[in-house]
């Protein structure tokens, strides 16, 4: 008798709850339900982005990174939704996460400075890699160009690596996004050197040097100064070529003026 009354409280128990159960049952199985479909489409969506970027000629480095940002947060939106639909308080939570980005992004300001000179360059790109450019008072080629900075190589084979956000913020001289650039060779000779006979011998070492631009035309050009004359050998050529042009034909001089008898380096007047 007593365990027929307590089986019959508790079948009754079972029953008052049952509602709640398919309630709570309906909630998760709906919600499931979203979490999965909402997952394929943003997989949907961030896949037919790329494509969109990738026609667009987006650099596959910003492409990769704005895919990424846009998964999660899609993702982490989701991830609420559902927590929400099965009862589970968001508010405290999402509260929470914006006080974490706050403080992480004031204790970050020098890097997201950096990171956002980085999707500045990859968006407007004032240079790609392989360039030849000046900032900041360094010069080199562009190796390449990560999310934070941008590593160049210099003439002496030197790496240097260059903030992004300072790229962004200051000016850059790209020499490589001109047709040609000018090259120029300088030398000093003496009042007493024959100037004419030098610019014939300047500009006869460059003739035949498809490397050299015909057009505008190499030139010569003397400066007087107090001990001698500077002389100046200017020629148009591709960015590629100007550093290896000019010390080619810096030599080429050198040894052409030396074997005609003139006084580089050498003043009459210095020495009297």
């Amino acid at each position: 008798m007593l365990m027929e009354k307590q089986f019959t409280s508790l079948w009754t128990q079972i029953n008052n709850l049952m509602p709640v159960i398919l309630g709570y049952v309906g909630q998760f199985v709906l919600a499931l339900v979203v979490l999965l479909v909402g997952w394929a489409v943003i997989n949907m969506v961030t896949r037919a982005m790329g494509r969109m970027m990738a026609a667009s000629h987006v650099e596959p480095t910003l492409r990769g990174f704005l895919l990424s940002v846009v998964g999660l947060l899609l993702k982490a939106l989701l991830l609420i939704s559902v927590a929400s639909m099965v009862g589970i308080a968001t508010t405290s939570f999402v509260a929470v996460l914006g006080a974490a980005g706050l403080a992480v992004g004031m204790a970050l300001q020098g890097s997201l400075a950096n990171f956002a000179g980085g999707v500045l360059i990859l968006l407007f790109r004032p240079f790609e890699v392989g360039d030849s450019i000046t900032a900041g008072g360094s010069s080199g080629t562009v190796v390449s160009i990560e999310m934070f900075r941008t590593v160049m190589r210099d003439a002496n084979n030197e790496f240097i690596y260059v903030p992004n956000g300072a790229l962004s913020n200051n000016v850059v001289i790209n020499s490589s996004q001109a047709e040609s650039v000018v090259a120029t060779v300088g030398l000093l000779i003496d009042y007493r050197d024959d100037l004419d006979k030098a610019r014939a011998l300047l500009l006869s070492l460059l003739q035949g040097d498809e490397q050299v631009l015909a057009t505008p035309a190499p030139s010569v050009s003397f400066l007087p100064q107090s001990a001698n004359i500077a002389v100046s050998l200017s020629f148009h050529c591709t960015p590629g070529n100007a550093s290896a042009l000019t010390a080619k034909y810096a030599e080429a001089a050198i040894k052409i003026l030396n074997k005609e008898g003139y006084h580089l380096g050498i003043s009459a007047r210095a020495s009297a």
